[in-house]
């Protein structure tokens, strides 16, 4: 798959992947001939892997944190497990902040149609 495959594949831009590559969030892709980048079946689970990762909230500094750590091989599994794990606290901790923001709009929300309600109900007239 090229470039343009991918990014269409995956609706990211076609400078966010070449970025990821540069700063090695994705393995080198391998170039053809005519040194048109080639993404196999591995580099797309690399992209998908990061695109989840990032759309979590994960920091660049982790995810090349974990690519790193995963490069150097099993004697890392430990700490790539502490890295997502860390991760996933924060995650947590952020979802509740927003589990509590939403729950105040809904109230907010709800404030205003009770306000609506209440004064559709004083323009009404009886009709003659």
């Amino acid at each position: 798959m090229t470039i343009a495959d991918i990014s269409r594949k995956f609706d990211i831009s076609q400078d966010t992947l070449r970025y990821y590559e540069r700063i090695g969030l994705i393995p080198r892709v391998m170039r053809n001939k005519g040194r048109i980048r080639e993404y196999t079946e591995e580099d797309c689970m690399w992209v998908e892997f990061i695109l989840c990762m990032r759309n979590a909230g994960l920091p660049i500094e982790a995810l090349m944190e974990y690519v790193k750590l995963f490069q150097q091989g099993d004697e890392t599994i430990e700490a790539r497990k502490e890295l997502l794990n860390e991760q996933r606290m924060k995650l947590l901790a952020r979802m509740e902040v927003m589990k509590n923001t939403l729950e105040r709009l809904d109230y907010k929300i709800a404030s205003y149609e009770q306000t609506v309600v209440e004064k559709e109900k004083s323009l009404k007239r009886p009709m003659k």
